[in-house]
């Protein structure tokens, strides 16, 4: 198949299906502001590097399926990167304190540290549920395949982490007489 071909197919799909594709790889995402304009170039650039588009029955089956694909592969390698929580994203609570005093702004950023320091606390795949479910957005099915694990066993996992952080937070706001 010729480049203008190629080009016109995936043209074509991109006019007729691009807001689509957008909501659906948005919709799938936390950070989606940042992550969906790069989620969107992958899919592209596969579609173009398909040998015999002309065979594709169905164009917008396929680019969602090479989508769900991109997203997946996102998802993965943003489970293996080396990065601490980003508490922000897990406590809403927190957001009001961006614009008030400085000393509700330390505080606050304490408190989100001693969190991260806490789920670290929690066994590996205790933590990577809880981390995949609540950052990246993954659902229990998603990451019951990812761990090797049931969805029964991620959810006691989610529970867990839960009551741990809970235990921890019940427990430190304690005051002493």
């Amino acid at each position: 198949m010729a480049a203008e071909d190629k080009q016109a197919f995936v043209t074509t799909l991109v006019r007729e299906h691009g807001q689509r594709l957008r909501r659906f790889l948005a919709s799938r995402l936390r950070h989606a502001a940042n992550d969906v304009p790069d989620l969107i170039q992958e899919v592209y650039l596969r579609l173009l590097r398909i040998p015999h588009q002309e065979s594709i029955r169905s164009p917008q089956s396929y680019m969602f399926t090479v989508a769900f694909h991109v997203l997946h592969q996102h998802k993965l390698t943003l489970a293996d990167a080396p990065e601490t929580i980003d508490p922000i994203a897990l406590t809403a609570d927190f957001d009001a304190c961006r614009d008030s005093d400085p000393a509700l702004q330390f505080e606050a950023r304490e408190r989100l540290n001693q969190l991260d320091r806490t789920l670290r606390e929690l066994p590996p795949n205790v933590y990577a549920s809880f981390v995949l479910h609540r950052r990246y957005g993954f659902t229990l099915e998603e990451i019951a395949s990812e761990l090797g694990v049931s969805r029964a066993m991620v959810k006691k996992y989610m529970a867990r982490a839960v009551a741990h952080c809970r235990e921890h937070v019940e427990g430190s706001g304690r005051e002493t007489p």
